[in-house]
């Protein structure tokens, strides 16, 4: 049987992956006490929402939770989207000392808690140990991250594993605790198949600090930004895809504006917002999410770091912002307070999704998986399903480098300039091309 979030874009096989260990969770590691069982799960949720709004609000400096989290509340949101394909389930993932907690919310029928035998300190050192065999591989080809992307679904994945079969599941939207929330979620691995083959896949900081309002992207224009250099001051590396992504964005595949390099200004941003209602902004620039406090963290515009504490003042709330790219950034890896910058971007920006890279991919395949994300959200405006329409495109070798030009199914789609081409062809299947971009906030 298909599964359903598969759809129609199974047209190549994944390249074949050596399975490495059986990633069934055996009945000994989970516990028997909560394996199905209701405990009192208003009041768990309600101190999860309680315990990582307080988090967020300590980091951001501000509360802005609007509404209570109560597993009916959940269950209705879920069921709210049907009527636009979607069938979406929230997972709540806690590392107790010495378990690790799943709650599973799904669109019809009481949540599921399962609780897994593995401790907090063993489950965050793969974590990392994952994410940097993906962010930085030895080798291109290599599949030193395989095994531990099998532990973490055999934790994370597997002991829901029936639940998301059973009610058609095909968005899995993840509320993670600190020191889980800048996995690379997409690259976990069953064995034969990347969770993203699966499902469409969200981040979300918890259920209240999350507007969960449909709105369609038809007819969205929007404000696509960015820097190819940047002054000596800046002291930051170039970006030369940029002013392609830019253009090919804004001119082949939606309506809106573009602009470069001295006109990136935070002042002409908000100029250009005084004009007109642009839904989507779209920042090619560097962002950063460091230790320590927001004010550690920005985004790099041409003659000034926007602070991540400051992002507010930009008002993207006012009119609503729905969708935020930034397509260069990166991410410290184990740190609690830069995951709480990432996965707090929606809201700390006032807008309703943001899409963002955990680690600085390259030029060349961070243009790729852009142009492709917006070719999809253009057929197919859902957000998390078009970012996974590009993840699948690169995993699967539909988009490729070669000959100074970036293919799609064979044929020259874009040209590079000389400085990004490094001859030959390049695939770009391996995760480090395409799991570090994540759909933050709102996945629809």
């Amino acid at each position: 049987m298909e599964n359903p979030a598969q759809g129609k874009s199974s047209q190549k096989p994944t390249p074949t992956i050596v399975v490495e260990e059986n990633i069934t969770t055996t009945a000994s590691e989970i516990s028997p006490k909560n394996n199905f069982h209701q405990i009192s799960l208003t009041d768990t949720v309600s101190q999860i929402e309680l315990t990582r709004g307080r988090e967020f609000a300590s980091y951001l400096g501000k509360n802005i939770s609007k509404r209570a989290a109560t597993p009916a509340n959940i269950r209705n949101t879920l069921s709210s989207v049907a009527k636009i394909g979607i069938r979406p389930a929230i997972i709540y993932v806690s590392a107790q000392p010495n378990y690790l907690e799943l709650q599973l919310f799904l669109p019809n029928g009481k949540p599921v808690v399962k609780s897994i035998k593995k401790s907090r300190d063993e489950v965050i050192k793969v974590a990392k140990k994952f994410t940097n065999q993906i962010r930085t591989p030895s080798q291109l080809d290599s599949h030193d991250y395989l095994s531990n992307a099998q532990k973490l679904y055999k934790w994370l994945i597997a002991p829901i594993a029936q639940e998301l079969v059973a009610n058609n599941i095909n968005m899995t939207i993840f509320s993670m605790d600190s020191g889980l929330r800048t996995i690379p979620i997409a690259a976990l691995h069953d064995g034969q198949q990347f969770l993203v083959e699966k499902y469409s896949l969200g981040l979300i900081p918890n259920f209240t600090l999350t507007d969960t309002k449909y709105v369609g992207l038809n007819g969205a224009q929007v404000l696509a930004m960015g820097a190819s250099e940047f002054p000596a001051h800046a002291n930051q590396i170039p970006l030369p895809a940029v002013p392609i992504e830019l253009q090919t964005i804004v001119n082949n595949l939606w309506q809106g504006k573009s602009f470069l390099n001295q006109e990136f200004t935070l002042e002409n941003l908000k100029q250009q917002r005084s004009k007109e209602k642009f839904r989507i902004i779209h920042l090619a620039t560097h962002g950063e999410f460091h230790p320590g406090s927001a004010d550690n963290s920005y985004i790099q515009f041409w003659d000034t770091k926007l602070r991540l504490n400051e992002l507010r003042q930009l008002r993207l709330y006012s009119p609503q912002v729905e969708l935020l790219v930034l397509s260069a950034c990166t991410t410290a890896v184990g740190d609690e307070d830069a995951e709480l910058g990432f996965a707090g971007l929606a809201v700390q920006a006032g807008v309703k999704s943001a899409l963002a890279s955990l680690w600085y991919v390259s030029d060349t395949g961070t243009l790729a998986l852009m142009t492709e994300f917006y070719q999809h959200l253009s057929k197919r405006p859902i957000k998390a399903e078009a970012l996974r329409e590009a993840q699948l495109a690169m995993l699967r070798g539909d988009v490729h480098l070669e000959n100074r030009h970036i293919l799609r199914n064979g044929n020259q789609h874009l040209a590079l300039p000389l400085e990004l081409v490094r001859g030959g062809k390049r695939d770009l299947s391996h995760p480090y091309y395409w799991a570090a971009f994540t759909m933050i906030g709102s996945p629809w």
